[in-house]
């Protein structure tokens, strides 16, 4: 199964030159599974819900609807971060289309960062993992921030995901550090759309480290995209080789667990 990471620099505020943006790569890319950046149909520096309301789009509607339609005729996966409607609440939240409209699904960020938290609502979906049987995968969501609580990968994992997929606005290096062990201590592939360059409000700025990236369920870097382009990474993965979670004949890395003696 082929999966690609894209990194790009999405343009604060311009839906209409984002949205193009993400439909001309889902067309060119010929993979499986194709991962977008968090917010990448409008770009990040918000300040306020006033800011964010007016760009969202409520699940299955507007640009959503469009990247839909897409992952169903061109049999792709299609992930990508936008901002969401729902009633009254605006969350930062990844849309995780499949072919089969019926399996996609929203993801809504759990854990908000910086001056997220006056321009998003908390999450609520919380961590959950859709299965795919046609192409016999398990796909599990978080985004940016959230891989600093090592809660969520480990949520996802228990779930049964084979796949993580991370879509981010990275604005510090130390990610570099947790990512591999992520995958490591929940045998699955972890794969992290992080987006570069950067953004300016009110004479402050966040630069976007990029550095995009495709941890093994080892732990190991199978691609990495550089701090600073426009690139799109690309590599073979094999969901099955995941759900052994043995490592020697009388170790497990799941069934030796022992969450009773565990901090809650």
């Amino acid at each position: 199964m082929k999966l690609s990471v894209v990194q790009f620099a999405p343009v604060l505020w311009d839906k209409k030159v984002n949205t193009q943006k993400i439909i001309d790569f889902i067309d060119k890319i010929d993979s499986d599974i194709i991962i977008f950046p968090e917010l990448a149909t409008t770009g990040y520096f918000f300040e306020s819900k006033e800011e964010t309301a007016p760009l969202a789009d409520e699940m299955g509607q507007g640009d959503i609807a469009v990247f839909q339609q897409m992952a169903t005729d061109q049999d792709k996966i299609i992930v990508v971060g936008f901002i969401e409607k729902a009633g009254i609440k605006i969350f930062n939240s990844a849309a995780l289309l499949f072919p089969d409209s019926d399996l996609s699904a929203c993801y809504r960020k759990t854990h908000l960062f910086y001056k997220e938290r006056f321009c998003f609502d908390e999450g609520d979906t919380g961590y959950f993992v859709v299965r795919d049987e046609n192409r016999d995968i398990n796909i599990g969501t978080m985004i940016c921030y959230d891989w600093r609580f090592p809660e969520a990968a480990r949520s996802l994992g228990i779930a049964g995901a084979d796949l993580i997929v991370c879509p981010s606005n990275l604005v510090t290096d130390v990610w570099h550090i947790a990512m591999p062990a992520r995958a490591l201590e929940n045998k699955v592939y972890l794969a992290v759309a992080n987006r570069f360059g950067t953004e300016i409000r009110n004479e402050e700025s966040l630069l976007f480290l990029g550095r995009s990236a495709i941890h093994k369920y080892n732990g190991s870097l199978m691609e990495q995209a550089p701090a600073d382009k426009e690139t799109v990474i690309t590599t073979e993965i094999s969901p099955a080789e995941t759900r052994n979670k043995s490592f020697n004949e009388f170790n497990d890395i799941f069934k030796d667990r022992r969450p009773e003696l565990y901090i809650r």
